[in-house]
């Protein structure tokens, strides 16, 4: 098995997934790429929301006007109707990090937020928490907000809502250790990451996480044949737990519910009615994020909630 590496560089960066893109890498099932990865505004050494800061890579209007993610990577036997695995290993924030309160829509406007402003973050992964300039100190969780392959639909696609090829999940259970599960959509897959997160709340309500470079992600790619998804899917150290992603938050929860139900049902050998009951007793359902146009809910089935 090889392990690889992947630097920010224009030749590795683009801002929106798309079928059309070219591989920068093409990796066999079993290898694991250690990437590099900017901040969601396309910072590396300068803060997000810092006054007069140069940009740091030179961006095209169109093509990068989404999130800074690294890639796209084919991993070869990926094909349409397989599931691309990807193992979470080391992740390593930056040393700093950013939030923003934001006055985007209504919704905002409506809790009493008058004006946008940024909380910076300094980050310290040696002792695993964060400072603000305000003197509040949380505790790191880092995760990588997006990860993703080339979506089912053709022509260029916007990072901001995920879907069933995964994307800007924002999902904060995706921790080291943890296995996500994507569905294929295009020989290859063409997976893309970036997006770095220090910690975020389920939810991430003011619209951004503590918003950070990743001076390590390392991820290890295989592909299940066996297994066929309509939904991402993970395996977390929190739990089992199924994605679903709508604009309407009742169409993601049954979107992530059925998923749930089909993994419950492949393991217990029950029928819908008698997993559905126990799903009531066992599973727990979260808002992933509300943020993004397309909304998220997960079912979280914990790794002890059957005897």
């Amino acid at each position: 098995m090889a392990t690889y590496t992947i630097e920010p560089e224009r030749r590795t960066l683009h801002g929106h997934f798309s079928q059309d893109l070219a591989p920068v890498l093409t990796i066999d099932p079993g290898d694991t790429v250690r990437f590099s990865t900017l901040a969601a505004g396309w910072r590396w050494r300068t803060r997000m929301a810092l006054p007069d800061a140069p940009p740091e890579f030179e961006r095209d209007p169109e093509l990068d006007a989404g999130h800074a993610l690294l890639g796209p990577v084919a991993v070869r036997g990926a094909d349409p109707g397989t599931t691309l695995v990807v193992r979470i290993g080391e992740l390593r924030p930056g040393p700093w990090g950013t939030t923003v309160a934001s006055v985007r829509d209504e919704r905002y406007r409506r809790l009493g937020i008058s004006h946008t402003a940024a909380t910076q973050w300094d980050l310290h992964p040696e002792a695993g928490i964060a400072v603000s300039q305000h003197g509040h100190r949380v505790r790191l969780r880092p995760f990588m907000g997006v990860m993703g392959v080339a979506p089912a639909a053709t022509g260029r696609q916007p990072t901001p809502p995920p879907g069933a090829h995964g994307g800007n999940m924002d999902l904060r259970e995706l921790v080291s250790g943890s296995t996500l599960y994507l569905p294929v959509h295009v020989p290859g897959a063409l997976f893309s990451v970036g997006d770095g997160h220090g910690a975020q709340g389920d939810g991430e309500v003011s619209g951004t996480a503590i918003e950070c470079p990743m001076e390590i992600c390392e991820l290890t790619f295989d592909v299940r044949s066996d297994l066929r998804l309509t939904t991402p899917r993970a395996d977390t150290p929190a739990g089992w737990i199924s994605l679903g992603f709508s604009t309407d938050l009742n169409e993601a929860t049954l979107i992530a519910l059925n998923d749930m139900l089909d993994l419950l049902q492949a393991r217990l050998g029950l029928d819908r009615e008698a997993t559905i009951a126990l799903a009531s007793v066992v599973v727990h359902l979260h808002i992933t994020q509300i943020v993004n146009g397309v909304h998220g809910v997960h079912a979280l089935l914990p790794h002890d909630a059957l005897l």
